[in-house]
């Protein structure tokens, strides 16, 4: 057995095919040859593919990233990747290489990425079709804070819901909404640039505390919403008090250092043949909860 492996890996070195795997930290575990030369990547180095993307952007190397602001790119790119169980896209790479790409997420979040050079076939509508792909992510973005907007949450909350829960394991997932406390207060108060500011630090700061599979996005206002793939309503709970604590931490405006804020949430886990609608009402109920509660809470739905 583990002289075919080596024989398969010694294949994948050989093809022009670029391949890579990526565990569900999005660190690399895996690359073959072509893959490295073109990312720019030493034999035994595994870098997170955030650092790798980094690196390559400030050096003008490796993908173009059309985006003058990469960190703004970025958190809208993450608040996407991995959360579809397969896409297929074209990107351009800086050595006037164009390349068809594909990515195939399992359910822990390993992602395998599989590339072929299509540079002669480019020329014909290549500007269309970059144009579309632009178009297309900027209407899965919410303008503000640069995570998914409502549209692309609401697309993972129905792949959630119709794969359904697996037999002999977890349900099919858990769906949380999120509201800032008092949110309208801080808007009176220092005025709305700094509420906005408030926003992108809340989303920052959630989106770099939820699993590869999992999907964040804002739902307009101050609202966001979580989807939880195969979670139960006990880690669900979890995970979001873990972020509660985290964002009591947050000081968002260095002209107001003693300033601090909340957030509350519910949370519902998906019942067997429920649609998107009803999951949506138990949780928005759990939420209100919450709120009636005393805020900076977690309620789960009945």
């Amino acid at each position: 057995m583990e002289s075919k492996l080596r024989r398969i890996l010694r294949f994948m070195d050989l093809t022009d095919v670029f391949f890579a795997v990526f565990d569900e930290e999005d660190r690399l575990i895996f690359a073959n040859r072509k893959y490295r030369e073109t990312f720019f990547l030493e034999a035994e180095e595994y870098p997170l593919w955030p650092d790798l993307m980094r690196r390559n952007f400030h050096a003008r190397r490796g993908t173009v990233i059309s985006s003058s602001d990469f960190e703004l790119w970025l958190k809208g790119t993450l608040s996407r990747r991995g959360k579809v169980p397969f896409r297929a896209f074209e990107t351009d790479v800086h050595d006037d290489t164009w390349l068809w790409m594909t990515e195939t997420v399992d359910e822990d979040g390993w992602m395998l990425c599989l590339a072929s050079d299509i540079t002669p076939l480019r020329a014909q509508g290549r500007t269309l079709r970059q144009e579309r792909d632009i178009a297309l992510r900027s209407s899965l973005t919410d303008d503000l804070t640069g995570i998914a907007n409502r549209r692309f949450l609401m697309e993972r909350l129905s792949d959630m819901l119709d794969r359904g829960p697996e037999a002999g394991r977890s349900p099919a997932g858990c769906f949380a909404i999120f509201d800032v406390d008092n949110f309208k207060q801080v808007n009176d108060r220092f005025g709305h640039a700094f509420g906005d500011r408030l926003l992108i630090g809340f989303a920052q700061k959630i989106s770099t505390l939820v699993r590869r599979v999992d999907c964040f996005g804002r739902l307009g206002g101050e609202e966001f919403g979580l989807v939880l793939p195969r979670m139960t309503p006990a880690e669900a709970a979890c995970a979001v008090e873990a972020m509660l604590e985290a964002v009591g931490t947050l000081r968002p405006f260095s002209e107001y250092p003693e300033f601090a804020y909340s957030f509350s949430a519910g949370i519902a886990s998906a019942a067997l043949c429920e649609d998107q609608a009803e999951l949506y009402a138990r949780t928005d109920a759990a939420l209100y909860r919450a709120k009636r509660a005393g805020k900076n809470r977690v309620c789960l739905a009945d």
